[in-house]
C-alpha cells in the first residue's frame, strides 16, 4: 500500500491499544445490517458518542466506527442525506447519518476502497485501487464494481454527467458513465511514477488532479490534459474554493496552496510543524477547513489566507473531511468519524 497508509499503521503500531479513546462500553457489538452490511447493534448514535470541547464555539462529536482500526481515509455527502466513508484497511465502506447511526458493508477482500463520491445516478462511486476496480453502492448497499488497468486512486462527479477518477500504474486520469463505459487519458509520458491521488471540479468546469510527484493538473472534459509542475511539495487533496480558486494540502512542504485557473500560486505555512496537511474541503462558512494528520488537528484558513486550528482529540489521525447536509463538517479519522460545527 502507500506510504499514507504505512505512516498510519506505524502510528497505530506505536500506540498500541492505547489508540482508541472510547471506553469498550461506548462500541456496540457488530449486528447483521441492511444488505449484508454491518452495524453498530441499534446504531451508533451521535449523541452516544465522546463531546471534545477544544473551543466551545466549535465543538468536536466523535462516533466510534464498530470495526477495530478501519482507518476511513475518506468521507463524502451522500445523495441520501448522509454522509458516506471509505475504511481502507478493513475492505468497507460506511454510511452515516447526521445523527451519528452507522452502517458498514463489506467489500471483496483485498480492495482497499480509497476516494468515494455521490453520482448524478443517486448512487455513491469510489475507487477500488488494489483490486484496480471502480465500485458503485447503491444507498441500501448493492455493489457493482467495475474492473480497470491499473490502480485507481480518488474519484469526483464531473460536469458531463460521469464519474472521473485518477489512476497509477500506469499514470492516467479516467472517466467512466454510470452504466460502466471506461476512457482513459495518459498523463505525462504515460510511463512516469506521478503518484495521481485527489481529483476535483474546478471553478472553470475542468478536472484538476494532484501529482504528488510533481505537482498540480488539469484536464478538459474532452480529454486535454495540462500539467503545472512545482506547484507545491507533496500536494495530497485539493477542492474548489469559494474564491474562484483551487486550494490544496502540500503534506511534505507543511503548507497550504491556493492555484489559480491560470497557475498562480500563493502558499501559506502553517503553525503547527510537520503538521501532514491532508484532505480539505470548502466549509459552509465560506472558508477551506482542512486536516492535519500528524499534527492531530483540524485547520481551518480564510481565502485571504488567515490560519486557525483546532485540537482534535487525541489520537485522531485525521483524513478525509467534507462538508455534510446538516451544517457541519464531518471528518473521517483512524478509528472514528468525527463531526464539527464550523
Amino acid at each position: 500500500m502507500d506510504d499514507r497508509w504505512f505512516l498510519a499503521v506505524i502510528a497505530l503500531l506505536a500506540l498500541g491499544p492505547a489508540c482508541t479513546t472510547h471506553p469498550a462500553s461506548n462500541r456496540a457489538d457488530a449486528a447483521v445490517g441492511p444488505s449484508g452490511g454491518t452495524s453498530g447493534a441499534g446504531g451508533t448514535p451521535a449523541t452516544g458518542g465522546t463531546t471534545y470541547v477544544p473551543d466551545p464555539a466549535h465543538p468536536i462529536v466523535e462516533v466510534p466506527i464498530p470495526t477495530t482500526y478501519p482507518f476511513a481515509s475518506d468521507i463524502t455527502a451522500g445523495p441520501d442525506g448522509n454522509l458516506w466513508f471509505t475504511e481502507d484497511v478493513v475492505d468497507k465502506v460506511g454510511r452515516i447519518t447526521p445523527d451519528g447511526v452507522i452502517t458498514e458493508f463489506a467489500l471483496p477482500s483485498n480492495c482497499a476502497p480509497k476516494g468515494i463520491t455521490a453520482g448524478p445516478d443517486g448512487n455513491l462511486w469510489f475507487a477500488e485501487w488494489l483490486a484496480g476496480k471502480i465500485g458503485r453502492i447503491t444507498p441500501d448497499g448493492t455493489l457493482t464494481e467495475f474492473a480497470l488497468a491499473g490502480g485507481p486512486e480518488c474519484i469526483v462527479a464531473g460536469p458531463d454527467g460521469a464519474l472521473w477518477f485518477t489512476q497509477n500504474g500506469p499514470s492516467r486520469i479516467g472517466r467512466i458513465t454510470t452504466d460502466g463505459a471506461v476512457t482513459t487519458f495518459a498523463i505525462g509520458s504515460g510511463s512516469e511514477a506521478l503518484d495521481l491521488h485527489d481529483i476535483t471540479v474546478g471553478p472553470d468546469g475542468y478536472l484538476w488532479f494532484v501529482e504528488s510527484a510533481k505537482g498540480i493538473g488539469s484536464i478538459t472534459v474532452a480529454g486535454q490534459a495540462n500539467e503545472i509542475p512545482g506547484t507545491g511539495g507533496g500536494p495530497e487533496h485539493l477542492t474548489a474554493g469559494p474564491d474562484g480558486n483551487l486550494w490544496y494540502t502540500e503534506y511534505t512542504d507543511n503548507k497550504i496552496g491556493r492555484l489559480t485557473t491560470t497557475g498562480t500560486l500563493t502558499e501559506f505555512p502553517l503553525p503547527t510543524a510537520h503538521s501532514g496537511p491532508t484532505g480539505i474541503t470548502t466549509g459552509p462558512d465560506g472558508n477551506l477547513w482542512f486536516t492535519e494528520a500528524t499534527g492531530q488537528k483540524l485547520g481551518r484558513i480564510t481565502p485571504s489566507g488567515v490560519i486557525t486550528e483546532f485540537a482534535l482529540p487525541q489520537p485522531c489521525g485525521p483524513q478525509g473531511i467534507t462538508a455534510g447536509p446538516d451544517g457541519n463538517l464531518w471528518i473521517a479519522c483512524v478509528s472514528t468519524i468525527a463531526r464539527i460545527t464550523p
